[in-house]
């Protein structure tokens, strides 16, 4: 079975047990690592068995794909900032600018895009997120939408935290944040349901076994040191990790409804797939 996530800490501890034989039952998976831009594109075309994409990203994916209740990232105090070199703060901060964001189906600036409604930025360039902060920084960007373990080290570039969208979303609908969801292929051999509960297994296992994974997280966090490590996985690892639960598809549907109300994704219903 072909399975695409991100090389991040929480994908690979998640993840660990499964891709490692470690799941008993599970089919063996090759892994292919990239980052959530990547892999919603891959998704639209088909090309992973079981792959990590963005929440935002689903209206275009659910003819393919059924949407798994475990394995993603949902929760609270975890949204995307918006940074800038200065110290202004609020939507205004990003009229009339040019901002950078790590993809044009990401969850991150689906949410911007609602954040920024009524100020809107002069031009939207993509780059892959671990260049957002250096080009901020450098001025070759005046804002920057940043996700993952950026929320931990934006204060090594001397940048300025304008907006948190996660705390903005959880004020106004006081549900947690939907970023990254786990996809399965509906023709596969293996049911969705079945696949949720090898993944659920993984997520239980690195859980108990929290150092079985630490070689593995490690060698794929990009340069992260073991602190900033610890702190990713501790706040996109959480209750919504193992399952969704009724607050978990709330905030799908909040998002995915707001934006299709808005114009800007088509309109899509979300199966339900019953925990196992």
């Amino acid at each position: 079975m072909r399975v695409a996530f991100s090389p991040c800490p929480n994908d690979t501890f998640v993840f660990h047990a499964l891709v490692h034989g470690l799941v008993p039952g599970a089919p063996p998976v090759s892994v292919d690592f990239a980052d959530v831009d990547v892999t919603n594109g891959a998704a639209e075309r088909g090309e992973f068995d079981l792959v990590k994409v963005s929440y935002a990203a689903l209206p275009w994916l659910m003819d393919q794909y059924t949407l798994l209740p475990c394995g993603g990232a949902l929760g609270r105090g975890c949204g995307p900032l918006v940074l800038t070199n200065d110290r202004s703060s609020g939507p205004e901060s990003v009229r009339g600018k040019t901002v950078a964001v790590p993809g044009d189906r990401t969850t991150a600036y689906l949410l911007f895009r609602l954040w920024a409604a009524d100020d809107a930025p002069a031009e939207i360039v993509v780059r892959p997120f671990h260049e957002i902060m250096p080009a901020v920084a450098a001025g070759e960007v005046d804002a920057g939408l940043v996700i993952h373990e950026a929320r931990f080290t934006y204060q090594r570039y001397g940048l300025h935290s304008a907006a948190d969208l996660g705390e903005w979303w959880e004020s106004t609908t006081g549900l947690p944040i939907p970023l990254g969801a786990i996809l399965a292929r509906k023709d596969l051999p293996v049911s969705p349901a079945e696949l949720a509960k090898h993944v659920r297994a993984s997520v239980e296992y690195a859980w108990a076994n929290p150092e079985a994974s630490r070689e593995y997280v490690l060698a794929h966090a990009q340069e992260m040191d073991d602190d900033v490590v610890d702190q990713h996985i501790g706040l996109y690892v959480n209750e919504f990790t193992r399952d969704l639960g009724t607050d978990g598809y709330a905030a799908v549907d909040a998002l995915l409804g707001r934006a299709a109300a808005a114009g800007l994704v088509p309109p899509v219903a979300i199966p339900r797939l019953s925990s196992v």
